[in-house]
């Protein structure tokens, strides 16, 4: 069993909007609602700075917005952040199976979080966005996080928030569960990106699981 890490096991948008409305303020300009700037966090911190800058003059520019955001959150990558409500006992949900993190955000960002949320010595494997050269929607992360858990691909599950999660679980011979409570765009349609099963709630993947086993 394989994770997104944000909007699937973890709801970090609290701490990563925090850090945007902090930003806009340095150049003054008006903070974003959280309800429109939470469904960009799976888009990353260029998401999000594209959602509260628009269009820059120049990649240096965006660049250098991309720098003053790490860095701010680098100071404080988890006092908001928590684990999605039902997945606290990620082990039942996944049977018993082992289970690892398959994520784009960068090392420095994903083990501190880990850490905190009690997840760092529990996980199988975690395979942090700058790991390989390829990142999702590319395969490789999630084949690399397979052979680190001692398993084929095609006997994975991979769960995530984004479509390029589903385009690369399917591209690594995956099983795919679409997790319609993360960071979705509300004209995005989950059913529509090819999961093999869309939940609403956390607490569903254990349903999930259960469907996929009788359907093989």
């Amino acid at each position: 069993m394989l994770f997104d890490l944000d909007g699937t096991l973890a709801d970090t948008a609290p701490d990563l909007v925090r850090v945007l409305n902090r930003l806009l303020v340095e150049h003054g300009r008006t903070q974003m609602p959280y309800a429109i700037a939470r469904n960009e966090v799976s888009n990353g911190a260029g998401g999000l700075l594209r959602l509260g800058f628009g269009e820059l003059d120049s990649p240096e520019a965006l660049e250098a917005l991309r720098r003053r955001f790490l860095a701010l959150y680098a100071e404080d990558v988890s006092s908001r952040s928590r684990l999605f409500i039902g997945l606290d006992d990620i082990n039942h949900h996944c049977h018993e199976l082992t289970w690892g993190v398959v994520t784009n955000k960068p090392e420095a960002f994903t083990q501190p979080l880990l850490v905190a949320l009690g997840l760092a010595s529990r996980a199988g494997c975690v395979v942090s966005g700058d790991r390989l050269p390829q990142r999702k929607p590319d395969p490789a992360p999630l084949r690399l996080a397979a052979e680190e858990l001692g398993v084929p691909p095609e006997c994975c599950v991979y769960v995530g928030d984004a479509p390029r999660d589903i385009e690369a679980g399917k591209n690594a011979r995956m099983a795919t569960i679409a997790a319609a409570y993360g960071y979705i765009r509300p004209r995005e349609d989950p059913y529509s990106w090819g999961a093999d099963i869309v939940i609403r709630r956390p607490g569903e993947i254990r349903a999930a699981l259960d469907e996929l086993r009788a359907r093989a």
